[in-house]
């Protein structure tokens, strides 16, 4: 991985970002923009070690230091969404990471048509 995986990143699950997406335009008739999240904030290498776990990989990891980090934090504001429409994520975070993974081993087993 590039970097020592100290950048934070926030992550939404699809369906959270679809239902989302959806009560903001039933529900959201404003010119400011809306930032839909989790509130909840992890490190690039917190992340690769809950993937490691959540696959079942020991193996070796390997953090090239040389390369970027790129940005060290990107954390959107996303109280807008709770305030004006009731937005709050549901998905747990390592559910959401659980079935992503689930899904993409499907996907990697069944052929490409």
């Amino acid at each position: 991985m590039w970097g020592d995986g100290s950048p934070t990143r926030k992550f939404l699950y699809s369906t959270d970002a679809a239902r989302g997406i959806v009560m903001g335009t039933n529900f959201y008739n404003d010119s400011e923009p809306v930032n839909l999240g989790t509130g909840y904030e992890i490190s690039i290498k917190d992340l690769i070690d809950l993937i490691c776990e959540v696959m079942g990989y020991d193996g070796e990891l390997v953090w090239e230091t040389d390369k970027p980090n790129g940005q060290p934090r990107r954390c959107l504001d996303t109280q807008r969404a709770t305030e004006k429409f009731g937005f709050i994520a549901e998905m747990d975070f390592r559910q959401g990471l659980e079935k992503t993974i689930e899904w993409y081993r499907q996907q990697a087993g069944s052929p490409i048509s």
